[in-house]
């Protein structure tokens, strides 16, 4: 096992030709009928039941074109404890399919609970995984215990940056006193921790999440985080393009890791306005090969070959 997560994501990257994410975002809205056969929509139960069925025909249809998936903790915590044993399920399936697991939970509080948090995200339990999303926004004595618990348990983290969501500027781009933006004085407290954490690709497991949405602040901030992983949201329905990736990605293709959720899980609703009555086998060729195209779009510009 590497000692530094961030060597293993590199590795998985080189191994598979692939740096993309898969979300795993489940909403029985947008299941074919064949899923939610036999579903009570009023039961927590069954509900969950088909988010487990849908996830393990995601991970089968994705698990050559990806290095990892990404559970969005909400939509599994808004069915109980059905939905977290679902979650526990997933993670124990892809983890089967030799996937690294992201928990896309974006936790942070202070001292105990926050231990308590790292814990459960970056422990041993049902419920951990690879890696977790942290919101750095409570300081220091929030996110520390993450980092203490990735380090002991040779995962990783990415701490919340500049995202993807639009009005993201409200806060993160706030500016101090000394002229800097608010993310890019956190970015210098982060390159603090990964610059002494960094691993034989001179990567640290202190990871940040930077939206494909901001491709010009992308450059800075990799300028101010040399040394950190950088978790790529919004690429596709959100708008981040494939040329907007070149900025995060170093010279040698590595440096970052892009995520694409409904773009990928739910492509097949694209594909004709009767999706609902799709069948399996044209739910895994929509599936496989959207992740597939997207893997592809990625690899050119990562690698610089040609044009996009």
């Amino acid at each position: 096992m590497n000692s530094n997560f961030a060597d293993r994501l590199i590795e998985e990257g080189t191994r598979k030709n692939s740096v993309l994410v898969v979300g795993l975002d489940p909403d029985i809205r947008y299941f074919p009928d064949f899923i939610l056969e036999g579903i009570d929509s009023s039961s927590d139960e069954s509900i969950a039941e088909a988010i487990y069925a849908c996830n393990t025909i995601i991970i089968d249809a994705v698990a050559d074109h990806v290095i990892a998936v990404k559970p969005q903790l909400a939509y599994y915590e808004v069915y109980g404890s059905y939905g977290i044993q679902a979650l526990e399920k997933t993670i124990r399936y892809a983890r089967s399919k030799g996937l690294i697991v992201i928990n896309d939970a974006k936790r942070g509080d202070i001292g105990s609970t926050s231990a308590a948090y790292a814990r459960a995200f970056l422990g041993n339990g049902a419920m951990s995984g690879d890696m977790v999303t942290v919101n750095p926004f409570l300081g220091s004595d929030g996110y520390m215990p993450f980092i203490e618990a990735a380090q002991e348990n040779h995962k990783g983290l990415f701490l919340l940056l500049k995202t993807s969501n639009p009005s993201s500027y409200e806060i993160q781009d706030l500016k101090l006193e000394n002229g800097d933006l608010l993310y890019y004085k956190l970015a210098e407290e982060i390159e603090k921790l990964a610059s002494q954490t960094v691993g034989v690709h001179d990567y640290s497991f202190i990871g940040a999440v930077v939206g494909a949405t901001y491709p010009a602040e992308a450059k800075q901030i990799r300028t101010k985080l040399p040394h950190s992983i950088f978790l790529v949201p919004g690429f596709g329905i959100q708008g981040g393009q494939p040329e907007d990736l070149r900025e995060f990605f170093d010279d040698n293709g590595h440096g970052a890791v892009i995520s694409s959720s409904r773009g990928v899980i739910y492509s097949y609703m694209n594909r004709t306005t009767e999706w609902k009555k799709i069948t399996l086998p044209e739910m895994i060729s929509c599936i496989t090969e959207a992740a597939s195209t997207a893997k592809d779009q990625i690899n050119v510009v990562r690698f610089n070959n040609v044009p996009i």
